[in-house]
């Protein structure tokens, strides 16, 4: 863990605390996310984190250490209930071990340092047996709390993906996916909604694993869990994870067009009858996405309308589930919108999506915004302007030079590929005296 952050706790400077926690937590720890998960008011975390207001009553330590799981030594407090209750949890200083130091300071890197360490600890505290969670033996009975408690546990683990690649994230998942597994095989349910929630939950599971895979590039294992997605929300009666799956499996058929269209057409179908915006929001640009990589101009064009309406609907039955949120706001729209363009040579519509995109994205999610930072480069090419263009790679490759993912760099070796024959620019020519382009593997 960092020395400044183990300091801060140390003096009991909560302020600190709270700064650093909000810096390097990544984009989801703003000071509302801190707030309430510490039951304060915003306005009172940000009176501690502006110095304005010292803390000193020891229930609100108390708060702190047990919104942010810090160890109760840490702020010299007795261990914390949930500290007891999950055997022995490893307190944050002592995960100093395993982390690589961060070269030269970067921003970008300590704070995907520090996720990297909240994935340890939050891993640590899933393994260790829940409350009220049955063990994996045979009689044991599983509700519907019991479901509750682990999908709002996984749903922290899965923050991770914005910020990690999936050599990084997949084993946490992976992990989750098996837990869960034998649970549907040992466990007594105590209905049948509440098995069919956990084949929900584990539909979910894996396709953040799958997903994870493929980013790796460990396509085997990817398909492996996409199809298992797919049955367990068969079973679940689960359309739109089943849909999700489809989609996802989808993406790796690409460029094999024609299997990957029919599953998209199917995806897309369901998204029709969904009551879900947030649903509608993720089916349709992921389907958009497939039909630009197929060439089909008229459908993507058409998806992508489906899901700038699903923004504006007004639902009936909630916005959706968790796992498709992510996607239902302007500036994702605006990503695909762009990257689509770009796939079928738009540059014109491509170029003004990206760029409003990328000005609002933050850096912490590195991986992601290198990619997105390659289809702005292309979209500069296809405009002609390439000067633009070789600037935009310099940034990717900045970006996604300590991201364990394969994608970016299998984008970025593309686009400088087209790059080269432009070498006498000044700067194609400093951003291939770099060499960027040997291949970056993720051993599996």
């Amino acid at each position: 863990m960092r020395a400044d952050f183990r300091q801060a706790c140390a003096e009991r400077s909560l302020g600190e605390v709270l700064r650093l926690a909000k810096r390097w937590g990544g984009v989801g720890f703003t000071a509302s996310h801190l707030a309430r998960r510490c039951e304060l008011t915003v306005s009172r975390v940000q009176d501690y984190i502006n110095g304005r207001v010292q803390a000193q009553r020891v229930e609100i330590f108390e708060r702190v250490a047990d919104g942010l799981h810090i160890p109760g030594e840490m702020f010299d407090l007795a261990p914390r209930s949930w500290e007891t209750r999950s055997g022995h949890v490893r307190p944050v200083a002592d995960a100093s071990h395993s982390q690589v130091p961060s070269e030269d300071g970067d921003p970008s890197v300590l704070r995907r340092d520090f996720m990297k360490l909240g994935a340890g600890l939050a891993a640590t505290s899933m393994v260790a047996q829940l409350p009220g969670m049955p063990s994996r033996v045979a009689g044991n009975r599983v509700g519907a709390s019991t479901v509750d408690e682990l999908r709002a546990r996984f749903g922290r683990l899965r923050l991770l993906d914005d910020h990690l690649g999936g050599a990084d994230t997949y084993g946490y998942y992976l992990a989750e996916v098996e837990k869960t597994a034998g649970l549907l095989k040992d466990g007594s349910f105590a209905s049948g909604p509440a098995r069919r929630e956990m084949l929900s939950f584990f539909a979910e599971q894996a396709q953040q694993a799958g997903w994870a895979a493929f980013d790796a590039g460990w396509h085997d294992k990817a398909k492996d869990l996409y199809e298992r997605s797919f049955n367990a929300a068969k079973e679940a009666d689960d359309a739109a994870l089943a849909a999700n799956a489809l989609a996802l499996r989808s993406y790796q058929l690409l460029p094999s067009t024609d299997v990957a269209v029919d599953l998209t057409d199917k995806s897309c179908a369901i998204a029709a009858k969904s009551a879900h915006p947030g649903v509608k929001s993720l089916l349709y640009q992921r389907g958009a996405w497939t039909y630009a990589v197929a060439g089909q101009a008229d459908k993507a064009a058409w998806a992508l309308g489906e899901a700038e309406h699903a923004l504006t609907a007004s639902p009936s039955d909630g916005f959706g589930p968790e796992w498709a949120l992510w996607a239902h706001n302007p500036t994702e729209l605006q990503i695909i919108t762009g990257r689509c363009w770009t796939e079928l040579h738009r540059p014109l519509r491509a170029v003004p999506a990206l760029e409003a995109a990328m000005a609002q994205y933050d850096d912490s999610h590195a991986r992601d915004k290198a990619l997105y930072l390659s289809w702005l480069a292309e979209a500069y090419l296809d405009a002609g302007e390439v000067e633009h263009s070789a600037t935009a790679v310099s940034r990717a490759l900045d970006l996604s030079a300590n991201v364990a993912s394969a994608r970016p760099q299998q984008r970025l070796s593309v686009v400088v590929g087209r790059l080269e024959p432009h070498q006498s620019v000044p700067e194609v020519a400093d951003l291939l005296a770099q060499r960027p382009l040997d291949p970056f593997q993720v051993g599996s």
